[in-house]
């Protein structure tokens, strides 16, 4: 018996210590990670949306360039068209850069108001081609211009805002060129 109190008292302080050392460990574990689900806020979807329509556009102004450098019977607008397939070529491989390392889906065709343009302007040729495509180029880089500018001074991500920008100023020049080959051509009536 004169060896139960020390015994119980040894008993105590083990589990005491295995207790102590319990809490420590549960304190010092760090905490389960469960898999999150990503959840688009409306600035990303916005921004989502956004290079999906451009990367949409910069399709269609090649593809329509391309058609332009082959059936246009002016030399200004064949040039036009080449310009086309450069500028946005360059501008469109650009943005799918960006759109790749965001994980953003790239478009692999036209959409259907660019691909109904596309047919009308391959059943066309000489004067009524330069005249049907140079409206528009008009108006499709009036139409980018402001998705362009507006991007650029309201979109979150600093890399497809940057792109925007330096984009607008190029499609700037591309504007002006359209409105004065579309004046040339005796074309629709420019709306600036």
């Amino acid at each position: 018996m004169k060896y139960s109190l020390p015994l119980a008292l040894g008993v105590a302080f083990v589990a005491s210590t295995l207790g102590l050392a319990a809490q420590t460990s549960h304190s010092t574990t760090a905490p389960k990670k469960y898999p999150q689900t990503t959840t688009k806020t409306a600035a990303e979807m916005a921004e989502h949306h956004f290079v999906k329509t451009a990367a949409e556009g910069g399709m269609a102004e090649v593809q329509l360039g391309q058609l332009a450098v082959d059936k246009a019977s002016n030399p200004k607008v064949k040039d036009f068209g080449q310009r086309m397939v450069t500028d946005h070529g360059k501008a469109t491989a650009e943005l799918k850069a960006i759109a790749a390392s965001k994980n953003i889906t790239w478009p692999t065709t036209l959409n259907a108001k660019d691909q109904a343009l596309k047919d009308k302007l391959s059943k066309l040729s000489g004067a009524a081609f330069d005249r049907t495509y140079m409206d528009a180029m008009v108006k499709d880089h009036e139409a980018d211009l402001v998705a362009l500018n507006k991007q650029a001074t309201t979109g979150q991500d600093s890399e497809i805002k940057g792109w925007a920008s330096k984009t607008a100023t190029v499609v700037e020049g591309h504007l002006k060129l359209a409105r004065d080959i579309q004046k040339e051509l005796g074309g629709a009536k420019p709306t600036q």
